[in-house]
């Protein structure tokens, strides 16, 4: 019904307004009641979906990325629709307003998408109030949540060290995993952060912060699918040095190599279909390369079961949707945990 009914119709509109649309009447078919059976048709409950990662239980490897619950809006909503686990963000610690629109494009031909949003978000301090009526880890109704978190647009590279403390320290109680976003291609410079030395001492940083914790929470790199194989080997070792928990592969791309649609010339991230390739090829780099040494979020250009099954082939141990989530609608989720069923 999504595929052939409603997504054909939400297509006709303007896609941040469709964003905007559909996140209220998600939230007022919630309010109806329908919550209940949105987890009866979508949801799958099975211990064989389990995963455990960096002391977390996922109850699937099917999440939701960064990107399309940025101020922890929808989170429980969202999770009806059978996700393990949603990631929120990108937050930064003042609210900003992103880039002047029209900022968001559809690549129909391709099943692509090409944002230049630009982080933005209300802050930090307004997701957290959201995420305080997410209940306790171990609690009935918790949804497990990643923190993406950035800097605002006009914090220099050399005070963004600041920016990622502040979201750290405010979500600390509030999320399971934070995720280190240095690879959006929308905040002008924010990728030269993602250099050895820089990086090194971004994550450093917040390690010791992690470490004066009671408990310390798993602190992940998302890295950008354009990096070189030389580039690959560094953020292997900054991992290894830094002691971070995992790497989340791939953000959105700058490359705009075999496009057919209109829009494809427009500047920003590309996620989608044409994203398969060369995320899986970067997981798959970076699960030999390492030995097994941190594990591996895939997503980018998952649209069916066959894609995620490839990305957990090639090292992942979790996928996250998005695009492909936009495109195929909920059933994608469970399509790939009936596969994964399957299988076991």
């Amino acid at each position: 019904m999504y595929k052939s009914i409603l997504r054909p119709l939400l297509f006709k509109k303007d896609p941040e307004e469709v964003h905007h649309f559909t996140f209220n009447m998600v939230k007022g078919l919630h309010g109806l009641g329908f919550g209940g059976i949105f987890r009866s048709i979508y949801k799958k409950t099975d211990a064989r979906l389990e995963r455990n990662l960096f002391g977390l239980t996922f109850p699937n490897p099917v999440g939701l990325a960064a990107g399309f619950d940025k101020d922890a809006k929808l989170y429980k909503e969202l999770a009806n629709f059978g996700f393990g686990f949603v990631e929120i963000g990108t937050v930064t610690p003042k609210p900003q307003e992103g880039n002047p629109k029209k900022r968001l494009f559809r690549l129909k031909e391709d099943q692509a998408i090409i944002n230049r949003m630009g982080f933005n978000n209300g802050g930090v301090a307004e997701a957290v109030e959201r995420l305080k009526k997410n209940p306790k880890p171990g609690e009935k109704g918790h949804v497990l949540i990643g923190g993406n978190i950035g800097k605002n647009k006009v914090t220099p590279n050399e005070e963004a060290v600041s920016d990622y403390s502040i979201c750290f320290e405010a979500l600390f109680d509030y999320v399971d995993y934070f995720v280190v976003n240095v690879s959006s291609p929308n905040t002008p410079n924010l990728r030269a952060l993602q250099d050895k030395e820089p990086l090194t001492k971004l994550l450093q940083t917040l390690q010791d912060k992690n470490s004066e914790k009671p408990r310390r929470k798993p602190i992940l790199l998302k890295i950008a699918p354009d990096l070189t194989n030389e580039q690959l080997l560094d953020i292997i070792d900054i991992v290894s040095d830094t002691k971070i928990d995992g790497v989340i592969a791939t953000n959105t791309t700058i490359s705009r190599e075999g496009l057919q649609s209109e829009n494809k010339t427009e500047t920003g991230g590309l996620s989608g279909k044409p994203l398969t390739q060369r995320s899986t090829e970067v997981i798959r780099f970076l699960s030999e390369k390492n030995n097994g040494a941190f594990p591996i979020i895939g997503v980018g250009g998952i649209h069916s079961a066959k894609d995620a099954l490839e990305k957990l082939d090639a090292g992942a141990s979790l996928v996250q949707l998005y695009t492909g989530f936009i495109y195929e609608g909920p059933s994608l989720i469970k399509r790939i945990n009936n596969t994964l069923l399957s299988r076991s």
